[in-house]
């Protein structure tokens, strides 16, 4: 159930006029396809795609992404509930991911059940009761609150289907790293090389930060940048499986003041890729956002990108990359910056996929993916240029 207030329908209206009822439903479905990105350094897409299907895996190249590739995603399928007393309540995040098949965890299990037993048959459920998915439960629910870790309920059936990518062995062994289409995009925008400095300012969870190590071929010099201790232990962990720790430096600093704390920071590329109101990410089961959250967001976006300016080198590029889809957070954010500092221009993303920005006077150099469009998640991409 999507929760907006008057002043984010208006947001979401002002991008899509008539069909914004459209992209309200596209965000609530998964797009039809599941895509992951290889890690290059340490093995071929094709012996990737070769491994998958050996054991029976559906599983494409992308048409135009040589590190992309992507499973279908099948449904919907009719979840009932029918025993009220076997039943699991998922977080919001976890039943997002067991909606589309993934095995629920104990990090996300609300409640159950006082008689859920392990191997008894349990259904996942939103925390309005909507049923999402069927299972057998791995745990008692006696014991939910001291079990924080593993599976909960191994998921047998969901409303969608589609492989569980982290639990493949290829994604243990750091080979392969689910990631949106759109944002591999991000990437491939910044365009970084062998031998330059690139920083990524907002960095957690590090899908961005990997890409960027396995697209310069591991001789590019990374920093990546986080605020939380958490994300940031969590960002080891996925770089650890990648085989990158060693090709990055992490630092945990608010990337607001990295022109103040970094100043000795000299970099050739830049991503930022701010906290944002997510409004383009789907699946969504419900949501609750207020205009206030999109003014709020659009005033913290500025300060990375002001900062990030500071210590891109003269002649250096910055992308900003956002997974919402509001003019208030991606076109009059680059178009406020570029307004105020005379040195940074915006250039063309060259991104063949998707669409040109809406209603601003660089909009013919931005890129942004629709849902209801492209079948993607709800993505904006802009190119800036630092030329003085």
């Amino acid at each position: 159930m999507l929760s907006y207030d008057a002043g984010v329908l208006s947001a979401i209206e002002r991008v899509y006029g008539y069909e914004y009822s459209v992209f309200l439903d596209a965000i609530s479905r998964p797009s039809s396809r599941m895509y992951a990105r290889v890690n290059t350094l340490r093995i071929s897409v094709e012996e990737v795609v070769d491994r998958l299907r050996a054991r029976g895996l559906a599983v494409f190249l992308d048409e135009e992404l040589d590190e992309a590739i992507y499973f279908f995603v099948e449904g919907p399928f009719a979840i009932e509930l029918q025993d009220y007393d076997k039943i699991v309540v998922a977080d919001k995040y976890a039943a997002e991911s067991v909606y589309l098949g993934s095995n629920l965890y104990a990090p996300g299990v609300i409640r159950c059940s006082n008689s859920v037993r392990v191997g008894d048959e349990v259904t996942v459920v939103t925390v309005d009761g909507r049923p999402i998915a069927k299972g057998v439960s791995m745990i008692n629910c006696r014991d939910v609150r001291s079990v924080r870790r593993g599976i909960a309920v191994e998921v047998l059936k969901s409303i969608y289907r589609a492989p569980k990518i982290i639990e493949l062995p290829e994604y243990r062994a750091g080979l392969i790293y689910p990631q949106s289409l759109a944002a591999m995009y991000t990437v491939r925008a910044l365009d970084p090389k062998p031998g330059s400095v690139v920083v990524d300012t907002c960095a957690a969870p590090g899908g961005k930060t990997g890409h960027i190590v396995e697209y310069t071929l591991g001789k590019a010099l990374v920093f990546a940048f986080d605020h939380s201790r958490r994300r940031l232990n969590e960002m080891r962990g996925v770089l650890d499986r990648l085989g990158h720790t060693p090709l990055v430096e992490l630092w945990r600093a608010d990337s607001r003041y990295l022109h103040t704390d970094f100043s000795w920071i000299g970099a050739d590329r830049i991503i930022v890729d701010p906290p944002c109101t997510s409004l383009g990410v789907r699946p969504k089961l419900y949501d609750t956002k207020n205009y206030s959250d999109i003014v709020s967001a659009s005033r913290y976006q500025i300060q990375f990108l002001k900062s990030a300016s500071k210590i891109l080198k003269v002649g250096g590029i910055m992308v900003y990359s956002t997974c919402t889809i509001t003019i208030e957070e991606n076109e009059e954010v680059i178009e406020q910056l570029i307004g105020e500092d005379r040195c940074l221009k915006v250039v063309d993303t060259e991104i063949r996929r998707g669409s040109r920005g809406v209603a601003t006077p660089h909009s013919h150099a931005f890129t942004r993916f629709h849902p209801h469009v492209h079948d993607t998640t709800g993505y904006f991409i802009a190119k800036i240029a630092k030329v003085c």
